[in-house]
């Protein structure tokens, strides 16, 4: 007689009972219990053997992929003195950050590191700057011990600054200059190339340029990613310019923050979603993110056209002190139109000085103030008022009025569009999306407004942005994916006290988080554990992301 064999029971560490499991594929939850083993999910099942495991009760509530959010601003987060868990009260898991452009590196020398400083957010972070490589900056990232997992892209702003300064035309030699460092960045695990074609310096680029970049990107497998030239009035060429540089350079498109900017152009939603389906008509894989709220968030010197900027920041402050300087530019952003010297007119024509708080200001008796009221307390005009703010700080934050409800709700709907929260450093009031983008999305949108159902929304957040981006092992909850959870009550979830004027309100609903397996929100609560990775994205040959855990 053979040998009897006694099945063992697995063995697992957590055990997620009883909850409603959202795959982050789409598909509507299903009652299961949810294993943990390691770093890693171990099983999904109606009812699993929990004998020796952790088991957490998460009856009535959702339990999905942590969230992933493709658009940040959040590169000097980690270096903060304290940990910043503001994302994870949200249950995102992973940030992208390095976007609109404006990576954290590479800086090549003092020089590069003095004119990305004021678009750096150091300051109000409370942090210092230095030259780097973007591998270096990986490595700094990690050594500091991140609150969330952070991939980053490699800007365009940044590259231009290392090879070119803030000058308008190329010098001999800068093409391949950030063409050579791009290829470094992405030989170091960058994710994808960012351009913000509004802002000085990238503004001051061609499709050429931009393209010749986005080639070296699409050597790598990475895609690319856009906050276009123009959101607004010439919507139609933005989008016609991005997808001509995926078209010539064959890459992965994705248009940052969707929306239709400036009150004469409310109602253009369709615009943009047609031409992200155009796109993919002819083989282009085009995406785009949104957050859900008709105002934004920019630096207030985008009010100006960029190329007030150009020379860098002193040439800049001579500009704005200059009145017949100031008269002119004052022509140049009031008409729209862009201007002779080159770069963008800016963002004036599209908002109107009273829909415009200043969020960020070393002077705290302009934040939180419009610059319309700002401006009736200093007897200045408007417009001079802006100059002389934007003087006194020049890497000063707004908040300001620029969508039309119905065009968020539209864009949102579509497939195609995925949720990012363009967040600032979580410090001043910065806009309320860093807070509370992704419980607005669940709660308002989908629950209350049923502008998307829940496992949309979910998907929105997951494993289509996970894809885009070649976040392998994420975005998913399947056996063999990375144990990145979310657990969270579809009933309460939302920002209900979030405002301008209270944007760091915690939102509700959010109730545990696991990092690979690691339990860092418990009840609501941050439990203090720093244990975010650095994602590097691997070489086109051996792709496994894994390897870099």
């Amino acid at each position: 007689m053979g040998k009897t064999v006694t099945a063992t029971a697995p063995r697992y560490d957590v055990v997620l009972r009883g909850g409603t499991v959202f795959d982050g594929l789409g598909a509507p939850g299903i009652r299961a219990d949810l294993a943990i083993s390691g770093d890693r999910i171990a099983a999904v099942a109606p009812v699993l053997d929990a004998r020796g495991a952790l088991v957490i009760d998460v009856t009535g509530l959702a339990v999905a992929p942590g969230f992933i959010d493709p658009h940040t601003h959040s590169d000097v987060v980690p270096f903060m003195a304290e940990p910043q868990p503001f994302k994870l009260y949200q249950g995102v898991t992973t940030e992208i950050v390095g976007n609109c452009g404006n990576s954290a590196a590479p800086l090549v020398d003092e020089t590069t590191v003095e004119l990305h400083r004021p678009i750096s957010s150091t300051v109000k972070a409370g942090v210092e700057s230095h030259p780097r490589s973007f591998a270096g900056y990986l490595d700094e990232v990690e050594a500091a011990g991140p609150t969330n997992n952070i991939a980053s892209l490699v800007g365009h702003h940044t590259l231009r600054m290392s090879a070119n300064g803030m000058a308008v035309s190329l010098a001999d030699g800068a093409a391949e200059r950030m063409a050579a460092l791009a290829d470094d960045a992405f030989a170091a695990g960058a994710i994808g190339f960012s351009t913000g074609l509004i802002y000085a310096p990238g503004s001051y680029g061609d499709v050429d340029e931009v393209s010749a970049i986005a080639r070296v990107a699409s050597r790598w497998q990475r895609p690319y990613t856009t906050h276009m030239r123009d959101e607004g009035d010439r919507l139609a060429e933005g989008l016609a310019e991005a997808i001509e540089v995926a078209r010539r350079a064959r890459v992965r498109l994705q248009i940052s923050h969707c929306k239709v900017a400036g009150r004469a152009n409310h109602g253009r939603a369709r615009v943009l979603l047609d031409a992200l389906r155009a796109a993919r008509a002819e083989g282009i894989e085009a995406y785009g993110d949104q957050y859900p709220y008709t105002t934004g968030e920019t630096f207030l010197a985008a009010l100006l056209p960029s190329a007030v900027q150009e020379g860098g920041p002193d040439r800049m402050l001579a500009r704005l002190a200059d009145a017949a300087e100031r008269s002119h530019w004052l022509a140049v952003a009031t008409s729209g139109r862009v201007p002779a010297e080159g770069g963008s007119p800016g963002s004036w024509h599209q908002t109107t000085p009273a829909g415009v708080m200043i969020s960020m200001h070393s002077d705290p008796g302009v934040q939180g103030r419009t610059l319309a009221e700002v401006a009736e307390r200093r007897e200045l005009s408007e417009w001079d008022t802006l100059c002389a703010v934007v003087t006194e700080d020049p890497s000063s934050m707004m908040v300001y009025e620029l969508m039309a409800q119905s065009d968020v709700e539209q864009i949102l709907a579509d497939p195609l569009i995925m949720i990012g929260s363009d967040n600032s450093i979580p410090v001043g009031l910065a806009h309320q999306r860093a807070w509370g983008c992704f419980p607005t999305v669940l709660g308002r949108y989908a629950r209350d407004l049923g502008v998307i159902t829940l496992e949309e929304g979910i998907r929105k957040m997951t494993s289509a942005t996970a894809a885009q981006f070649g976040l392998v092992d994420r975005g998913v909850l399947l056996p063999g994916a990375i144990a990145d959870i979310v657990v969270f009550d579809p009933a309460r979830i939302g920002h209900e006290a979030g405002s301008p004027h209270t944007p760091f309100a915690r939102p509700d609903g959010v109730r545990d988080v696991f990092l690979a397996g690691e339990r860092v929100v418990e009840d609501a609560r941050f439990t203090g554990r720093r244990v975010g990775r650095v994602i590097r994205a691997g070489h086109p040959e051996r792709p496994a992301i894994r390897s870099a855990h």
